[in-house]
């Protein structure tokens, strides 16, 4: 109607007592959500020990898997009382733990704790600069396989279904961009396919041994658990990128070239030596978990 003035002033509606806004639930949501990587490698790790125990019927008995996480986390309290430290590292025993009885496999129940109590003392005893040298779960799995009798490491204990690989990526991406070393897992993973598909190309083989190890899971458990420890890589994302080829090559020649078992994880134990050259190398800041209460 003609002189009628129109309000266009917005109209706020006040929220109902007791209903949080929109930021104050994403807020809510990034404190509820642990910030600490192992948590998440915790909780992956257990799913896929579920998985393996129940659906894939692994050679691992209970007896076995109680042993080494009693043995483990009881050598970590040990080593922290001897050392005087504060009760902290736990959350990194756990992860050990879980590595050894999803990788280690023995006809005994004493090697798996034996593998344990070496992982954890290794932190303590084999370090530089302040800092452990080599991943637990990397040098308990060598020292048992090298060491001890009756004991293995079964590389096909996963399967190679598509649908395993794809939930392994999915996890293992989570729980690397936490530790935000993605970088080195895919690093690898290119370095090492990327080697088996000239090896396919040159030899003429059919392309299904390429899919074959696309669909490895003891692969990409090795690329997205192992290798891309933040504590035992380098710091400089330059540097981790070419650590990472180096460890593909070194492993390429270990199992092509020297025809041995198990060849990723040595790879990883040859290389691991020059990560505190290389850092100091780099000059760049050390890793720190976002929690270290754990």
């Amino acid at each position: 109607m003609a002189g009628q003035v129109t309000d266009h002033r917005a109209i706020v509606v006040p929220l109902r007592p007791g209903l949080p806004s929109a930021h104050a639930l994403r807020a809510g949501a990034r404190i509820a959500l642990p910030r600490d990587a192992r948590v998440y490698q915790i909780v992956f790790f257990a799913v896929l020990l579920t998985f393996g125990v129940l659906a894939r019927d692994f050679t691992l008995r209970p007896a076995q898997m109680l042993l080494a996480f009693a043995a483990g986390l009881a050598a970590q309290a040990a080593w922290l009382r001897v050392k005087g430290l504060q009760h902290k590292g736990y959350l990194s025993a756990l992860v050990t733990c879980f590595g050894l009885a999803i990788l280690l496999r023995a006809d005994s129940l004493w090697v798996h704790p034996l593998a344990a109590c070496l992982a954890i003392s290794a932190k303590f005893l084999l370090r530089i600069g302040g800092r452990h040298l080599y991943n637990p779960a990397n040098l308990g799995v060598l020292a048992a396989t090298s060491l001890l009798p009756g004991a293995w490491v079964s590389p096909g204990q996963w399967g190679n279904a598509l649908a395993a690989a794809v939930w392994f990526v999915t996890l293992g991406t989570v729980v690397t961009d936490r530790a935000r070393r993605g970088d080195i897992a895919w690093a690898f993973l290119a370095a090492w396919l990327g080697a088996i598909a000239l090896r396919v190309a040159w030899l003429g083989q059919s392309w299904s041994v390429w899919l074959h190890q696309l669909g490895n899971g003891a692969l990409l458990l090795f690329a997205f658990f192992m290798i891309s420890d933040p504590m035992t890589t380098p710091a400089d994302r330059r540097a981790r990128v070419a650590y990472a080829v180096g460890v593909a090559l070194i492993a390429y020649a270990w199992q092509y070239l020297l025809f041995r078992p198990n060849a990723l994880i040595w790879a990883l134990f040859l290389a691991t030596p020059a990560v505190p050259l290389i850092n100091r190398l780099c000059g760049a800041n050390a890793f720190a978990w976002r929690a270290t209460s754990g």
